[in-house]
């Protein structure tokens, strides 16, 4: 019998083969595939907002190389450098400051349902553990600590000189340890290893937040200062101006001006504000930088890169 082929007079074909037919599906496939729409890329999560809070006589200006080391590496971080006592307002007593601050950062913290990061410069850092301790519900994952007396300064330097020209560091106790004196955020944290009766007596801020004075406060301030994530602690042998400079890791003077390191510190062994809680957590990190002088400690791209960057997830 012929096919419906012959009898039109077009030439026979074969059918497909059963088993051709079952095949047919797989070898389209890739076909298939190249003309269906590409998947997107799997979404990565946002990094979470960073606060730049400056030190003693700068302004966010200071601060124009570090925001862009983050742009670079971290794009599109909501990143705030807050304008708030720039210059010589920054000598304003340092609760004054907090508050001011608090109010400036608690909405971002509002905003960032998954946290935030502080990056706080020199006289900074004391002024944001400030706000850690007195901030109820603060969601700060990081704290970096960027060169900040954190124990306290006892040395001259240029500011002091110019602030107090009359003084030197042996003496400045004697304004310092004053009502007036406390009026200047320099002597707020001015801690004399020699006259430790009189620091803790006198000091209106550092002794406080340290819990080295008693106070009503001192146990919420306990509790919201351990709601932090990491502390970052980074400072140098070469920075010029904090002294002692293991003061950028809780360490300090003793009487005879012996550097005790953090471990050995009272505050530490009392965990009188939580040090040693977060130690024991995991969550200290000390990153010590040769090298960099006080004034290039925001600004260079390799301090950036090894004690910075990696904490801003």
């Amino acid at each position: 019998m012929k096919s419906c082929g012959s009898m039109l007079g077009l030439p026979g074909r074969r059918l497909p083969s059963a088993e051709f037919l079952l095949l047919l599906p797989l070898l389209l496939l890739p076909l298939l595939l190249l003309l269906l729409p590409a998947a997107p890329a799997p979404h990565r999560a946002a990094y979470k907002p960073v606060i730049v809070v400056h030190g003693l006589f700068d302004s966010s200006y200071s601060f124009r190389h570090l925001l862009e080391y983050i742009n670079e590496t971290h794009p599109g971080t909501a990143v705030t450098v807050l304008d708030l006592f720039d210059g010589r307002e920054s000598l304003r007593p340092l609760w004054e400051q907090v508050q001011g601050f608090r109010e400036a950062v608690a909405p971002i913290m509002a905003k960032a349902l998954q946290g935030v990061h502080l990056i706080c410069y020199s006289q900074g850092g004391l002024v944001c553990r400030a706000l850690l301790s007195v901030m109820d519900e603060h969601n700060v994952d990081s704290f970096i600590s960027l060169s900040s007396p954190q124990m306290g300064q006892y040395g001259d330097t240029n500011y002091l000189k110019w602030l107090f020209p009359t003084s030197m560091r042996s003496n400045l106790y004697r304004i310092c340890y004053s009502p007036w004196g406390q009026e200047f955020s320099i002597c707020n944290y001015w801690h004399d290893p020699h006259h430790d009766d009189l620091y803790l007596n006198a000091s209106s801020f550092l002794a406080l937040i340290n819990g080295e004075r008693d106070h009503p406060n001192a146990t919420a301030w306990r509790k919201n200062f351990l709601r932090l994530g990491r502390l970052v602690l980074i400072g140098g042998p070469d920075d010029g101006v904090i002294t002692p400079w293991q003061s950028s890791f809780f360490g300090f003077y003793d009487a005879n001006e012996t550097v005790l390191e953090m471990e050995k510190q009272l505050v530490y062994l009392r965990d009188s504000f939580g040090l040693k809680t977060l130690l024991a957590r995991g969550a200290i990190v000390r990153c010590p930088m040769a090298g960099i002088a006080h004034t290039a400690w925001h600004s260079n791209r390799t301090l950036y890169e090894t004690c910075i960057e990696p904490w801003l997830s």
